[in-house]
């Protein structure tokens, strides 16, 4: 995670954006260029700027005005450095627990319709990616990778069309989800051996066709994620 291009796509955004304003670029009470004219000039999606820019705001960065753009509100970027990146931390952990709060509307609806649904085309996809997950302990992207493919073939096992497309719309933010919990949840590595046991029942649940016990099963997994997370959290401060 060190390095550029394994950053959120909204977090490299902020960083390119406050880096403008150190430059001198950007003054307080000075607009931002609008959504579509960040999306163009960094060549990535409307999405993922406007994340940025609410990750931004929850920083305290800048103000966002309904209907009327965003505007720098900081008036000492410099001196504040660090006050900022603990900031844009923050905002980045409050964005996760909504993502988790989304990811539990839809996934756990999304276990039950697929135990009822799996064709033997969808159990291989889950199959696939919990066999490289297995692989992967030392291999944290691979092992990322197949983490999002597995919640992704059980929205696909759905056949549930609406719920396929807000999922891969979704997918990138589901990914920046995933990774920022499984970070949390392997500074123990106890939890790989957990994480990879709680994924095969859930596989198991659906493959046997066991609607309510998916369901339940994936309503316990993200409920999992969200508490160690906050014990994570809590674990770090004043450190």
């Amino acid at each position: 995670m060190g390095n550029q291009e394994k950053k959120k796509t909204y977090q490299v955004i902020v960083d390119k954006i406050t880096e403008f304003f150190f430059a001198g670029d950007l003054k307080p009470g000075e607009k931002l260029p609008s959504e579509r004219e960040l999306a163009g000039q960094f060549k990535v999606s409307r999405t993922s700027i406007r994340e940025a820019l609410r990750t931004m705001e929850l920083s305290g960065l800048i103000e966002i005005r309904q209907g009327g753009g965003s505007y720098i509100k900081a008036s000492d970027f410099q001196s504040r450095k660090e006050e900022i990146t603990a900031a844009i931390i923050k905002a980045e952990n409050h964005l996760v627990y909504e993502m988790l709060e989304l990811r539990r509307a839809i996934e756990v609806e999304s276990a039950f319709l697929a135990a009822k649904r799996a064709t033997s085309q969808d159990l291989e996809k889950l199959r696939s990616a919990l066999e490289i997950m297995a692989l992967s302990a030392q291999n944290t992207e691979l092992g990322l990778t197949a983490d999002v493919d597995f919640h992704l073939a059980i929205v696909e096992a759905t056949h549930n069309s609406i719920f396929i497309d807000l999922i891969q719309t979704l997918s990138e933010h589901m990914k920046d989800t995933i990774r920022a919990t499984r970070r949390h949840r392997f500074t123990d590595p106890d939890r790989h051996e957990d994480t990879m046991d709680e994924h095969k029942e859930i596989y198991l649940a659906i493959a046997s066709g066991n609607a309510d016990r998916a369901k339940e099963l994936m309503e316990e997994h993200i409920a999992r994620i969200r508490e160690e997370l906050a014990e994570s959290i809590v674990s770090n401060i004043g450190k």
